[in-house]
């Protein structure tokens, strides 16, 4: 049983959650405790592994970043986010830095709501997924909804990211 079904649970109130709502998505709120992997996360949510979708920040230079969204199997592929961006440096930041970009603690990061405005990408796996689960920023908290809506109402750029041979 997931947190969310269980009675006397309040919704949670986050920013991406008061974000897919304003952009008028349709979204289901649901609550797990923390899983232990990405396949007990996905039988929890009822959904394949592929369709957990994670959300990296990059950094580009001091100060500047993208927010990069990946199915839950990718692993995303440096030199095709350096090639796609025309940078020949990319890092990821530490907790605190990504937090004070997005406004996000690690672990709960996601477009939805962020502070900054940084742009978004999303690896072609993600567009016509269907239904996909992205963090709400709050731990154990995602949202479930239609992935080519999810890319609409954060304006992501659809670019190859993940290498051809990660699992789908």
């Amino acid at each position: 049983m997931n947190a969310a079904d269980r009675p006397g649970d309040a919704t949670p109130d986050t920013p991406a959650i008061r974000a897919a709502r304003a952009a008028g998505l349709e979204i289901e709120v649901r609550r797990i405790e923390r899983p232990r992997s990405l396949e007990e996360a996905a039988a929890r949510y009822g959904v394949p592994p592929h369709r957990l979708c994670k959300t990296l920040v990059v950094r580009r230079a001091a100060g500047a970043y993208v927010l990069v969204l990946l199915p839950g199997t990718a692993q995303l592929s440096w030199p095709l986010l350096r090639s796609h961006l025309g940078a020949s440096r990319l890092s990821l930041p530490d907790a605190e830095e990504a937090q004070d970009a997005t406004g996000y603690e690690r672990g709960t990061i996601t477009p939805l709501g962020a502070q900054g405005g940084w742009p978004v990408l999303a690896d072609t796996r993600i567009a016509g997924a269907g239904t996909v689960t992205i963090g709400a920023g709050a731990h154990g908290v995602s949202l479930l909804l239609d992935a080519d809506a999810l890319l609409d109402a954060v304006d992501a750029e659809v670019v190859a990211l993940s290498a051809p041979s990660a699992p789908s």
